[in-house]
């Protein structure tokens, strides 16, 4: 076997990333119609937000001061009116970034789930689970709020800001400039915050991704951990790396509590220069009693958009490292890909020649050197050897998961690589050691592999493989649920609907890697049957360490440190006792030893 593959996740600088920033917001595009709506409501509400502290500015000097009831009714009326309005605005614009908030985010899942499809099998390998679905989730999510909440916020910030300005200016352009002078004074502070707090988000969903990946292994491996009573030493690990993101969410959480006070003491004194300022004015009749009021509060109503914005922007610095992470998923290219040009062809039965493959999952570490086998349409050719010698890589590359690094691979005499994914994957049965059976009924996953299957070809291709019999007996039969990876049936069983599901596809090549390793002698020999009734007249490879399951292979081949070692037919090997000769008298009085002492005999004698 091959070393585990390190996974280095990607690390991103503290710089704010304008283009991940535009990225984010261009996932709203395809949805530009709410986009408008939305933004033409948010804009409304703020200018009437405004406009209503310039009536009561209005109100206070035609009104009241005046004395003129008539034009106070006036002023009152349009002022009721308009709420009638804003009020129609509040609920569209809501309404608008909840829809494209879930737009988004369903655009998204799409594409990283449809993505993640075309990827090849190193991605895998070499990135956790955790990672993904923390990409998939959490920072999807987060994506969805930035490009509909946050952008509400945000806008609405700017629109209100805009719209005071403008009253203010209207009112006493002097005054108004004291304002101006404290926005690059918050603009420095937010530089100052945004570096900081950016590191610490992007932490936190490093750290999340970690602590998801934890929570997959240890629940997907509930059983391995009760059965060695890991369950202490996992809960330490787990405790560590919680602790890990305790801090870092701490950090963050510290800095951005620490940016609202400091905005809040900056408009503090804003707010005490107007008053003082505007106390001057109107002492000598520079501004009016209502322009006062109106100044203050705008003053007011300006100030707590941009604490609400400074708010929205350090909560932005986390949607984009989740937008980072997002992005570096979805633009991840799949190492083993279509050719320009790739031909589709509905059969590739034919020859397989493999001619001087060499193949290596990491620089250095070659697993096949030099690799060339003929394999003839129809035959059968059984793998054997020891672990780690190159078995399950040769069919790797056979089913083109990953593709050789040096040498060609030809099926029906053209090189494999100029015919379409679609082409080789959806003519391959695969039963692998551990098989994987989906959520759902015992029909629905062996037909799985040919949705317009009827029932009579799912009981059909049940009865070919010897899964039959045990599907009748189950309660509701061919309807019986199998649970979450087919949890609810034993592991015979599952490599039964496995069998029948490669059985019910009807492929060019067939492929056992494994497959009879974890059952019971019962039921390897209804695998077996099931098996050579599959392999007539169709090209098969049979990986197995239980050397009793590949006697009758046209050819066995003894795979060892990624090369040939030797080939013939069972009876050829034997006679040559060499390699494979040792294999099976050692494997041979081993199982013999363990039937005779089940049998409640001493020793087995020797072959």
């Amino acid at each position: 076997m091959t070393d585990p593959i390190e996974f280095n996740e990607e690390e991103f600088t503290t710089q704010f990333n304008g283009r991940t920033f535009m990225r984010i917001l261009a996932q709203a595009k395809p949805h530009w119609r709410t986009v408008v709506a939305f933004l033409i409501a948010i804009a409304l509400v703020s200018f009437l937000d405004s406009y209503f502290t310039f009536l009561s500015k209005r109100m206070i000097d035609e009104g009241i001061v005046a004395r003129n009831q008539a034009a106070l009714l006036r002023i009152a009326t349009q002022y009721g009116a308009l709420i009638l309005l804003q009020s129609g605005a509040v609920f569209g614009f809501i309404y608008a970034a909840g829809v494209l908030g879930e737009r988004v985010q369903y655009d998204v899942r799409k594409k990283l789930f449809n993505h993640l499809q075309d990827l090849s099998f190193a991605y895998f390998d070499r990135t956790p689970i955790g990672w993904i679905m923390s990409r998939l989730t959490s920072d999807v999510e987060r994506l969805g709020w930035l490009v509909s909440w946050g952008l509400l916020d945000m806008v609405w910030g700017l629109a209100n800001i805009l719209s005071a300005i403008y009253f203010m200016t209207i009112i006493n352009w002097r005054m108004a400039l004291i304002v101006f002078m404290a926005l690059p004074i918050l603009l420095m502070v937010a530089v100052q915050f945004k570096k900081r707090i950016l590191v610490q988000f992007r932490l936190v969903r490093k750290l999340n991704s970690k602590i998801t990946g934890s929570y997959n292994e240890n629940i997907t491996g509930v059983r391995v951990v009760k059965a060695l009573g890991r369950e202490p030493q996992n809960l330490n690990e787990f405790i560590d790396l919680s602790d890990d993101r305790y801090q870092a969410g701490y950090r963050a959480a510290m800095l951005s509590a620490l940016f609202l006070p400091v905005v809040q003491l900056i408009s503090a004194l804003a707010i005490g220069s107007i008053v003082v300022a505007g106390g001057l004015q109107a002492r000598y009749g520079g501004i009016t009693v209502g322009g006062i009021q109106a100044f203050i509060s705008y003053v007011t109503f300006m100030m707590w958009p941009i604490q609400d914005i400074a708010r929205v922007y350090a909560e932005t610095q986390h949607a984009i490292a989740s937008g980072e992470r997002v992005f570096s998923l979805m633009d991840a290219v799949p190492e083993v890909h279509d050719r320009p040009q790739a031909a589709s062809v509905d059969s590739i039965r034919g020859d397989i020649i493999f001619e001087h493959v060499d193949f290596y999952y990491e620089e250095n570490k070659p697993v096949l050197q030099d690799f060339s086998l003929h394999v003839r349409e129809g035959e059968t050719i059984a793998l054997v050897g020891p672990t780690g010698g190159g078995k399950s890589t040769i069919i790797n590359l056979l089913c083109r998961f990953y593709e050789p690094c040096k040498g060609v691979i030809r099926i029906a005499g053209r090189d494999y690589t100029q015919l379409s994914l679609h082409s080789i994957h959806s003519r391959l049965g695969i039963v692998l050691q551990s098989p994987h059976l989906f959520s759902g009924t015992i029909r629905e996953n062996i037909r799985y592999g040919r949705l317009d299957a009827s029932d009579a070809d799912v009981e059909a291709a049940a009865r070919l493989t010897g899964a039959h019999e045990f599907i009748i007996h189950l309660q509701h039969g061919y309807d019986e649920e199998v649970g979450e990876g087919g949890v609810l049936l034993s592991v015979g069983q599952k490599q039964l609907v496995s069998l029948a599901r490669a059985v019910l596809a009807d492929p060019d090549i067939f492929i056992m890697d494994e497959a009879t390793s974890s059952v019971d002698t019962i039921t390897e020999a209804l695998i077996q049957q099931g098996m050579e009734r599959m392999m007539r007249d169709r090209t098969s490879f049979v990986v197995a360490h239980r050397l009793s399951t590949i006697k009758r292979a046209d050819r066995i081949i003894v795979i060892e440190d990624g090369r040939i070692k030797e080939m013939g037919s069972h009876a050829e090997l034997i006679r040559q006792k060499g390699h494979y000769y040792r294999l099976y008298t050692r494997q041979f009085r081993r199982e013999r030893t363990q039937t005779l002492d089940l049998l409640g005999e001493t020793t087995a004698a020797p072959v």
